[in-house]
């Protein structure tokens, strides 16, 4: 699951990833055409359904080797983007290698992680509030999900060096360098500590840059941000008509032992943010900038 649900709790610490969104950040429910509340009602379910799937999955993980728990992976997570009524696109490169590799992404929501896993499951980094979520965070922790807890900064080179360990054995990591979500208007500074792992495993880092869009323009709708609730969050998208989240997967970077993990960090940032902007017209582009009101 994503990251860092809640952000209102005070920083421990200075370096605490931060975000300025929050509900305000999200469009009023007019601005995007919506189904019909029988229509909706048939996601919810549907969705619900998949949940329930998931748990009887993560059940029958202990008995499922590698390679069939990634490709049930990929199969429940594109069905369910499809119960939920989203199309996924996905652009750029597909390389046919994915093990040891560092997949950094922008993060939106608690759907980027349903996207990349239909695209090719990967041991994913979360923020240790999601392992307490309600079945959401044990669905999380049977998958394998790394926890980080982004409060104590003792716990970092720890977290770290498990990464690093997950990379050396050949399999592929996802993290949102963020730590926190965002709506979309702008992306957060990637921070420096996973790209560390890359260097360390001497793993490649692949920058994808993920963006939601309904009638072919970028929204907000489906961003978790500030206090919003996730079941809201989920019962919004369900209503949305035409929802598209659109990977874009480039090249990657190669560690080198003589880069910093500042310099890896700062790259993949700038590879990210130029993707995310270059179609952007010009009134995105002011809007990406102006002040909300």
């Amino acid at each position: 699951m994503h990251e860092d649900a809640v952000f209102t709790r005070p920083a421990s610490h200075p370096w605490m990833p931060a975000s300025p969104c929050g509900a305000h950040c999200l469009p009023c429910p007019h601005e995007h055409p919506g189904i019909g509340a029988a229509r909706s009602t048939v996601r919810l379910t549907a969705t619900a359904a998949m949940i329930a799937l998931r748990i009887l999955i993560s059940l029958l993980y202990p008995a499922l080797g590698h390679r069939t728990r990634r490709a049930v992976d990929r199969a429940w997570s594109r069905l369910a983007l499809r119960a939920m009524g989203i199309r996924l696109v996905v652009r750029g490169e597909q390389p046919a290698r994915w093990q040891r590799l560092l997949v950094v992404c922008n993060h939106r929501s608690w759907l980027d992680v349903i996207a990349l896993n239909a695209v090719r499951p990967t041991t994913m980094l979360a923020n240790v509030d999601v392992r307490g979520w309600p079945l959401l965070g044990w669905i999380a922790a049977a998958a394998g999900t790394v926890f980080i807890d982004r409060t104590r900064l003792s716990a970092l080179p720890g977290t770290v060096a498990r990464l690093a360990g997950i990379l050396r054995d050949g399999s592929a990591v996802t993290v949102f360098p963020e730590g926190t979500t965002r709506c979309g208007v702008d992306t957060g500074h990637f921070r420096h500590a996973p790209f560390q792992a890359a260097l360390d495993a001497g793993a490649a880092v692949r920058p994808v840059a993920l963006r939601f869009l309904t009638g072919g323009h970028p929204t907000s709708a489906p961003a978790l941000v500030g206090e919003v609730e996730f079941w809201d969050s989920m019962r919004r998208v369900c209503a949305m008509r035409d929802l598209v989240i659109e990977l874009e997967v480039m090249p990657d970077l190669p560690a080198r032992s003589s880069a910093s993990r500042q310099e890896l960090a700062a790259l993949a940032e700038s590879v990210v943010v130029a993707a995310l902007h270059r179609n952007e017209s010009p009134v995105q582009a002011l809007s990406r900038v102006a002040p909300r009101t």
